[in-house]
């Protein structure tokens, strides 16, 4: 990132330095030195952050979170989106249960519940944050991220050495 005095300075966009105009290309073309001839400093760029939970940087470099109350409603709702995208696949065996009687395996039932008091454990979780980087760390954890295991999902087996197959490698 180049500034001059307390602008930045796009690296294609046209500027003026002391009363001269300089096309969009010379932040591109120029050396360090010709830069800082003219006033020009670079300085590192910000490190990333996660734009879910800030709004950027303020000028002390800072992060600048995101109110905190309203995101606990939005990852509230967005915990009870994924239970019931989680949950819905085998609503029909639930359904079919209460319409004939056809009774659904108890497996599906717990895990069934399992997710339930999963989403309940992870909003409790989510409510008990104080502020904005608490929330930001919990959500980015194992924890919350983490969800009980389908009974019917399609296991895959490791090899017995523990080593995967090369696949179609050449000789």
């Amino acid at each position: 990132m180049f500034v001059l005095g307390s602008t930045i300075l796009s690296p294609d966009r046209a500027f003026t330095a002391n009363g001269i105009q300089y096309p969009a290309n010379w932040l591109r073309l120029s050396t360090l030195a010709e830069k800082e001839a003219i006033g020009i400093r670079e300085l590192p760029d910000p490190a990333p952050y996660d734009q879910r939970f800030y709004w950027g940087y303020d000028q002390d470099g800072q992060l600048i979170p995101k109110d905190h109350t309203q995101l606990v409603e939005q990852w509230t709702q967005q915990t009870r989106t994924t239970a019931n995208t989680l949950l819905q696949p085998t609503d029909w065996v639930i359904i079919r249960e209460a319409d004939n009687g056809k009774p659904a395996d108890a497996a599906l039932k717990q895990w069934r519940e399992d997710i339930r008091t999963a989403s309940g454990v992870k909003i409790t979780a989510i409510a008990a944050t104080a502020d904005t980087a608490e929330l930001a760390t919990y959500i980015t954890s194992a924890d919350y991220s983490t969800w009980p295991s389908d009974p019917y999902a399609p296991v895959v087996d490791a090899p017995a050495d523990g080593v995967e197959p090369a696949g179609d490698q050449p000789a």
